[in-house]
């Protein structure tokens, strides 16, 4: 059966079939994101509990211990890793890369549930997880400055304004606030103090607790009307607390004031980011998986100018990393060799050919294959990374192969005296089996890749195929765009008036022969 026949016959539905597949392949090549490498996603689970006071010691003997030792019986659980700090602990999980990270997740919750009862039951809320994957880096961060608001000011616009308006961009996963300074009122109390009026640490605590309520209280029923009573009584700052009575002493009330002292603070005082030297806050910004990394930092950054008018003057938004120039540098590179390399296989082809038509005809399966790829690509969801790229860049001594061996073998049949049309039909007809045998046996050197475990397999596994499915690409177009166009534009060698630059470079190639 000769495949290539009704190629050879049918030249316009030849055309059109290249036609889309070279409209497809654009399209595909336009649409694909671009990334530095494969996406891989990471099952990995933080699961996060917070204890006010407690030392890292008792974080890791009373919180840590009990949770690891449920959650060292999930299945497919690779690693555990905790760390404990003043008053939080924090659990990693790895799982396996075979295990959904949404099943997992719900194993997580249950034996969180298990271990409740081992916990200490002054918990202010329970343990909770969070799925994450440590693969996904900030493709931006942004750094807050101001020279006269406070920083606790300035993360109050970080976090209320400007991370919420950048997660509704489309492509952004999550905004993260880095050197976070929340405001909060700190409250420093003197030992001797409270010796000398036998007054405990749970007295001001619950002081403290009574004197800072915003609840409602309940409601007055009239005739006519009903009335609803709010205690509001929620302090807003340091001044607030000094007055606040703990408890009468001798019939003398003993406020925050006269045992210690109330101040203007932040949460935490033991995290800190800087931007040139200066206290900032930072926002880094997280892109959702298979979104395009460089679309998505253009995008945050046409938003920059409006958000800088939301913010007063005196807090400055700059960029302080951008991921995407690194990416934008890598690519382009890697486009550029694959230019240069295609380049360098069509001089190649020409200097042993000798010859313009005959030249052209195998070229333009290297476009063809690397274009049609593209449409591929994007169908199985890969982007265009430094990994997909070079293997388009391998491939393109491969593609161009196949196109040059059925070339030679009608070039054959038209030194024997056939036709262009006689000779393509017959020359594409006993060549056919031999470029399917060429074209699978190529694919088979790359199908071992595809086996690869861990995370290893799972970075090759996007080369492996865009390779292979170059190589099945050009299989095809070997078969059917090449034996019409030398059915129709290649001319027999009788017919062709050589000149100075072939018979030199015949010369050379013949001298070369005799060397050899």
């Amino acid at each position: 059966m000769n495949i290539s026949w009704l190629f050879i016959h049918r030249p316009v539905t030849t055309t059109l079939v290249m036609l889309g597949i070279l409209i497809f392949g654009i399209m595909g090549y336009k649409a694909l994101p671009v990334s530095d490498l494969p996406t891989v996603d990471f099952p990995t689970i933080t699961v996060t509990a917070t204890l006010p006071g407690a030392s890292p010691e008792t974080m890791a003997s009373a919180v840590a211990t009990p949770l690891e030792k449920q959650f060292s019986t999930i299945a497919g659980l690779d690693s555990i890793n905790s760390a404990s700090t003043l008053g939080r602990t924090q659990i990693t999980l790895q799982f396996n890369l075979s295990r959904n990270i949404d099943a997992a997740a719900q194993d997580v919750q249950s034996m969180i549930a298990r271990a409740a009862r081992d916990l200490p039951s002054n918990m202010p809320s329970p343990p909770s997880y969070r799925k994450v994957n440590p693969a996904n880096f900030s493709v931006l961060l942004l750094a807050l400055t101001s020279e006269t608001l406070p920083l606790s000011t300035v993360d109050e616009y970080a976090d209320t304004i400007l991370a919420q308006r950048i997660s509704m961009v489309s492509g952004v996963a999550q905004v993260d606030v880095f050197g976070s300074q929340k405001y909060a009122v700190r409250i420093q109390l003197d030992p001797n103090q409270l010796a000398a009026r036998q007054i405990g640490i749970d007295d001001v605590v619950n002081a403290v607790q009574r004197g800072n309520v915003d609840l409602p209280v309940g409601t007055l029923d009239a005739p006519n009307r009903a009335y609803t009573l709010v205690s509001d009584a929620q302090l807003t700052n340091a001044a607030a607390f000094r007055p606040l009575v703990v408890t009468f002493r001798n019939g003398a009330p003993v406020r925050i004031q006269d045992i210690g002292k109330a101040m203007d603070s932040v949460e935490n005082r033991k995290v800190a980011s800087w931007f040139n030297g200066k206290r900032a806050i930072i926002l880094g910004v997280q892109r959702q998986p298979g979104a395009n990394v460089v679309e998505v930092v253009d995008a945050v950054k046409e938003l920059l100018p409006t958000l800088r008018t939301q913010i007063p003057q005196s807090v400055k938004l700059d960029v302080f990393f951008d991921r995407t120039e690194f990416i934008r540098e890598s690519v382009h590179d890697v486009q550029l060799t694959l230019l240069g390399t295609i380049i360098l296989v069509v001089l190649v082809i020409f200097l042993f050919l000798r010859n313009v038509s005959a030249t052209i005809i195998p070229s333009l399966a290297l476009p063809m294959s690397i274009i049609g790829t593209f449409a591929v690509m994007y169908l199985l969801g890969y982007s265009l990374n430094n990994l997909s790229l070079m293997a388009l860049t391998l491939a393109v001594g491969f593609v161009v192969d196949d196109a040059i061996v059925v070339l030679e073998n009608i070039v054959r049949h038209m030194e024997e005296g056939e036709e262009p049309y006689e000779a393509a039909v017959k020359g594409a007809k006993e060549i056919g089996f031999t470029i399917v045998s060429m074209t699978l046996s190529l694919v088979a050197a790359f199908i071992p890749v595809l086996f690869m475990g861990g995370m290893l397999g799972r970075l090759l596994r996007e080369f492996s195929v865009t390779i292979c499915v170059a190589i099945l690409v050009s299989g095809f177009i070997s078969l059917s765009l090449t034996p019409m166009l030398c059915s129709r534009y290649l001319r027999p060698p009788a017919e062709q008036k050589h000149g100075w630059l072939y018979r030199f470079l015949g010369r050379c190639l013949d001298a070369m022969n005799k060397g050899y």
